[in-house]
């Protein structure tokens, strides 16, 4: 079994190892922007992308997502430290966080990712290849605003994003606009069906040749035309270690003092409820994009997550979530297993340990260009078209989880679109569970399924449209449970269907009800028992 593992991870290296580097790439600047929004110390950001690239991605079931700090969870921390006055309380927070979600995932509290309509989780994906379009295009342009929020679409970014979007086309850099133009040229070309076929383009993916693309062209254009050349602001900056013992000093540790602030334990439920969402969003997310279509178990992802958060909290680092953008990144960058993940860590960590001054060549405007191509993946408009296609059952709380995401932020604009979801479910259960057929002089209402006080009024409506003088069978063979509320309504029919001299038959709704007796009402039970006939004088005998 180990050796057959050992064989599937290797077989898949090529493509796993380019694009975990890939993902190292995009994961490392917003690892660090993500610590400074947060009001936390920049490593705390690496620390959690550590984490979470060599400990949750072999923890995890999912072969594709990617975890580290969620820019979704940024003003909760920074709220949250800012509160206690204190990051290293915050980190007792972060930790009661992880053991949280570990008894989640104990708790089986991963089925809620299963509630999650396809239109909503399409929508949602959709929503995020948007965002991404909107933040990314100022960094392409030149205008680093806040790299810090190129993952979240928060309350407090969702007009400013719009703001920078305009106000990136007065921040015009040359050398940002050339580099992510050509990146981007580099990105289409690889992904067309010649280039596809070449046997070189099969190993090296087309976002590591936009990076290298990237640092040679402001290496020769800072030499050769110093004002078309990308400045230092508009690069990765990672902070410069010379020792690798220096990073030990870099570490900040839980100050458990804390535990007895009653408020440690709010800000633990907050950020183990958000992040065990927003994992369960992403994971449903990445097993729709996954080519493979693998389906990852929840309920492993709650306690991987839980691990996470702890031992990011007790090496001073952020909270960890599964991260949609960065595992979108990993797709496309054509990742197939876990490895991926594995190897971004390990990227990471040689990073800080080894070549943080080098990493620092590195344009943003090439990173910028990836995530904009990845944006526009999750976004094309053939995938709007498909839904158009599908009808308006699927295409409204597609539409609106889109817009509603754009328009607050994630998880609200989940909620909106969860709500027209169940909206056209129960809508669609509500003609499915009750029918109505006629043949001549007779009606036969079936009850298809479980039946709720949801279906009373389409009950009612069909019993009203059964004339005098009629036979009619209410057929409840299908139905594994009964509401009272339609029961009643049966009562009611029975009841009055005599003075109307409609005979009327009931098939299998012994067993999920008593019903009066109502001549001349039959009532057929098709279990190994026997059948059951009401007659007039309301006894019951069996029939052979």
């Amino acid at each position: 079994m180990i050796h057959k593992h050992l064989q599937y991870y290797l077989g898949h290296l090529k493509d796993d190892v380019p694009s975990g580097i890939v993902v190292f790439l995009v994961a490392l600047p917003l690892c660090l922007g993500i610590a400074l929004a947060s009001g936390a110390p920049l490593f705390s950001g690496l620390i959690a992308g550590l984490v979470g690239g060599l400990v949750v991605s072999w923890l995890s079931g999912s072969q594709l997502s990617v975890s580290g700090p969620a820019a979704g969870l940024t003003v909760i921390v920074f709220n949250a430290i800012e509160s206690l006055g204190s990051f290293q309380g915050f980190l007792v927070a972060c930790l009661l966080a992880g053991i949280l979600q570990l008894a989640l995932g104990f708790l089986k509290a991963g089925i809620i990712g299963a509630f999650f309509p396809s239109a909503v989780i399409k929508g949602m994906l959709a929503a995020i290849g948007l965002i991404l379009i909107i933040k990314q295009f100022p960094h392409a342009t030149g205008y680093h605003f806040s790299y810090e929020g190129d993952e979240s679409y928060m309350k407090e970014t969702a007009g400013s994003s719009f703001v920078e979007l305009f106000d990136s086309f007065h921040y015009v850099s040359n050398g940002s606009v050339v580099i992510s133009a050509v990146s981007l040229l580099i990105l289409i070309v690889w992904e067309t069906r010649w280039f596809k076929k070449q046997p070189l383009v099969k190993l090296i993916p087309g976002p590591l040749i936009a990076v290298c693309w990237g640092i040679a062209y402001n290496l020769v254009a800072a030499k050769t035309a110093p004002e078309w050349a990308v400045s230092a602001k508009h690069m990765v900056s990672l902070p410069v270690t010379e020792q690798p013992s220096e990073i030990l000093k870099q570490l900040t540790f839980p100050d458990f003092s804390y535990l007895g602030n009653t408020q440690i334990y709010i800000i633990a439920a907050t950020i183990a409820i958000i992040a065990s969402l927003e994992t369960l969003l992403s994971l449903e997310a990445v097993d729709k994009l996954d080519p493979m279509k693998r389906v990852a178990p929840t309920n492993r992802e709650l306690k991987a997550q839980g691990v996470g958060n702890i031992l990011s909290a007790l090496l001073g680092g952020l909270p960890i979530t599964a991260v949609i953008v960065r595992s979108s990144a990993n797709i496309n960058a054509g990742g197939k297993t876990s490895v991926s993940c594995f190897v971004h860590g390990i990227c990471l960590l040689i990073s800080v340990v080894y070549f943080s001054f080098y990493l620092n060549f590195i344009p943003l405007a090439s990173l910028s260009a990836i995530l904009l191509h990845t944006g526009y993946k999750l976004a094309k408009p053939a995938i709007f078209k498909e839904y158009y296609r599908k009808g308006m059952s699927q295409l409204l709380p597609f539409i609106i989880t889109v817009g509603a995401i754009l328009a607050t932020d994630l998880l609200q604009g989940m909620a909106i679109g969860m709500t027209i979801g169940m909206f056209f479910v129960i809508r669609a259960n509500y003609h499915a569970a009750i029918t109505l057929t006629q043949d001549g002089s007779h009606y036969e209402i079936s009850l298809n399924k479980d039946v709720s006080f949801l279906n009373k009024a389409l009950l009612r409506k069909f019993i009203t449209r059964i004339p005098e003088n009629s036979r009619v069978t209410i057929d409840a063979s299908k139905a594994q449970f009964i509401d009272h509320d339609i029961l009643e309504t049966i009562e009611d029919f029975l009841a009055m269907a005599p003075d109307d001299n409609i005979n009327v038959t009931v098939i299998d709704i012994h067993g999920k009800e008593k019903i009066k007796n109502h001549p001349p009402i039959v009532v057929i039970n098709r279990s190994p028992e026997a059948s059951c006939q009401i007659k007039a004088d309301s006894t019951v005998q069996p029939s052979n």
